[in-house]
């Protein structure tokens, strides 16, 4: 992944770490777990159920999700050292780029990630 501080969530150990211990914060296209880590940098996974879609769905959304958190994280300055998840709701397969960017803003500004 070729994000600004950032690097990928891989292991199932770590998803259900920041599910565990992390905050939620949801609005009508994503959900975003978010934890910190102390890491001095960001980790940031996706996830899309198959109740999205088929594979071809899936991955269109998980592709417009990742776009859009690279060009926030380079435009809005997302503050370091958090684990965060983004998991897709059914709506989401129906929206766009800029109404996913619209719910990434959203909910970055509920979680007071965003340095302003």
């Amino acid at each position: 992944m070729n994000f600004v501080n950032a690097q990928g969530i891989k292991k199932d150990s770590d998803f259900r770490q920041v599910y565990k211990k992390g905050k939620s914060f949801a609005n009508r296209l994503l959900v975003m777990y978010v934890l910190e880590n102390n890491l001095g940098i960001n980790r940031v996974g996706f996830s899309v159920s198959k109740k999205v879609g088929k594979s071809v769905v899936r991955n269109n959304v998980r592709r417009l999700i990742r776009e859009n958190f690279r060009l926030i994280s380079k435009d809005e300055k997302i503050k370091i050292g958090y684990d965060i998840v983004f998991i897709s709701r059914v709506a989401a397969k129906d929206s766009n780029f800029d109404s996913i960017k619209k719910s990434m803003i959203n909910l970055f500004k509920k979680a007071n990630i965003i340095k302003r």
